[in-house]
This record gives C-alpha cells, structure tokens and sequence, in this order.
C-alpha cells in the first residue's frame, strides 16, 4: 500500500480544503495511507544565516521524503495561492527538496463556480520551478466549486459525479507514482540541477 501525504494549503480550521482532503483519504483507506500534514503552525519564511530550518519544516521534510506522492488541496484568493501555501513551498525549497521528482497531485474548493482553477494553475508553476521541480501530475485538475453546500454532514461529497471522476483521478494517480519510480534520467537531472541552483544560492547568500 502506497504512502501519500496530503497538505491543505489554508490554516483556516473551517476550510472546505481540509474537508475535501479528509474525504480522500477515508474514501480512498483500503487503497492507500493518506497522512494530513498541516502547514498553518510553519513560521514565515526566512533565510537563516546557516541555512538551518526550523523544527516544524524539518518533519515535513522527513514525511514528504518518505512518502510516494503528495496530495494538495488548494483555496484560491485573489486569482493565486494563498500566502501559507507559498511559505510553506518557501521552506521546501530552502537547501531541502523533499518535493523533487515527487508526484503530486492538486485538486481545489471555493464557494464560488470555478473552483480553485486559476490557483491551481499558478500552484503548478510554482511545483514546475526549478527549486521545487516536482513531477505534476498532468490533464488532472479536481475542482469542487460550491463547496459550503458541497458535503454532507458525515464530510461525503453529496455529488456523485464529483465522486466518480475523484475516483478516476486517484486511480490514475497510483499509475502515474508507478510510472514516475521508472523515470531514472529525468531524476538524475533534476537533482543535477537543483544542486547547482544550490551552490549557486549559497554563493549569493548575502544578496
């Protein structure tokens, strides 16, 4: 069974994201271990002089290594990501990058009709950054719009359609992580990469 982890990118305790991610991983228990990570208590973003990380980032750094894919539900605020998700892709970014290569996959609720779509576009650039270089997975947006009325009280998904395609979706995820773990030269040079941006940061450190 297939480890993921699952970050709802809001610190908001309501947030119709955590639900959704709650959902998925209930519905989908028998097929794969989904671990919540929350990244509300993560301190904002800055560059320490010795490169260290704090506490908070260093687990999620060790949980996001160890899994086989990361699941994250994204609000959108003023047409983009919101502010806690960017810190938090900050840190994972900052001399660790527990999100190379990894697949991942991104799905979105509002209260409104769109349903996250253009925040989910800017969080895949974000993903597809050279710093991040995580492995996207593509033609995958899930888009739960209305989302106050969009949940029993048990935290189902009252749509079926919304089910069925989140059902399609999940499944072509566990094809795309098994896919991903035979792509060794893409590996490689992302790594490659990355350890160059590294050694060129550091240079600039003080920039």
């Amino acid at each position: 069974m297939k480890k993921y982890i699952a970050i709802p990118g809001t610190n908001r305790a309501g947030s119709t994201n955590r639900r959704l991610l709650q959902f998925i991983q209930h519905h989908f228990a028998d097929q794969a271990e989904i671990e919540i990570v929350e990244i509300g208590g993560l301190p904002v973003f800055y560059k320490t002089p010795d490169r260290s990380l704090p506490a908070g980032v260093e687990q999620m750094v060790a949980k996001l290594a160890a899994a086989d894919g990361v699941i994250i539900s994204t609000p959108e605020y003023d047409h983009g990501v919101p502010a806690v998700l960017m810190n938090a892709l900050s840190w994972l970014s900052y001399g660790v990058h527990p999100l190379a290569d990894k697949p991942v996959m991104i799905t979105g609720a509002s209260y409104g009709m769109l349903g996250t779509s253009r925040a989910q576009m800017m969080l895949r650039q974000m993903l597809d950054s050279p710093e991040l270089s995580a492995r996207i997975m593509p033609s995958s947006e899930y888009m739960v719009g209305h989302s106050l009325q969009a949940f029993d009280e048990d935290g189902n998904l009252k749509e079926e359609e919304l089910v069925d395609r989140l059902d399609g979706l999940f499944n072509d995820f566990e094809t795309f992580v098994d896919v991903n773990k035979n792509l060794v030269y893409n590996r490689e040079h992302a790594m490659n990469d990355i350890r160059k941006l590294d050694l060129k940061n550091m240079a600039t450190q003080g920039e």
